[in-house]
């Protein structure tokens, strides 16, 4: 596992552009963090990192459930805040051939369980202070 410290939201911007770096078609990054943490920042940044066209329309898609930003490699913007059977609703989506076309970034992935893609980025977001976040990265196979 890796460790990263933030010390403002522009620095998860950056943090995310630079982690874009790894990403290639088929990677799944699963976010967790608590509200107001820095998710959908840290997705901005990760977007802006695989050349999304306007880092401004990303936003969080908690009552879409998915949205889809044409990049270098299409991002596909999962939020599993307001679902109830986040497991269910993840399979029903159709992840499999999301990932086939591009990556897929889900936030609030802990609601997913098992249900999550193998193998995958897991990032954790802690607050450490108002605007200070510890970023924890490891792969999962």
């Amino acid at each position: 596992m890796e460790t990263h410290e933030t010390a403002s939201a522009s620095g998860t911007v950056a943090f995310g552009r630079r982690f874009a770096r790894r990403l290639v078609r088929g990677d799944c990054v699963a976010l967790t963090g608590p509200l107001g943490s820095g998710k959908t920042v840290l997705v901005r940044g990760i977007a802006e990192g695989l050349a999304v066209s306007d880092a401004r329309n990303v936003s969080s898609p908690t009552f879409v459930l998915v949205q889809e930003y044409p990049a270098k490699v299409p991002i596909f913007h999962v939020d599993l805040y307001r679902t109830v059977q986040a497991e269910a609703e993840l399979q029903g989506l159709g992840i499999e051939e999301m990932l086939a076309d591009g990556v897929v970034l889900i936030e609030w992935a802990d609601r997913a369980g098992p249900a999550l893609p193998r193998p995958r980025w897991q990032i954790e977001i802690t607050p450490t202070g108002l605007r200070r976040r510890r970023l924890s990265v490891r792969r999962i196979d």
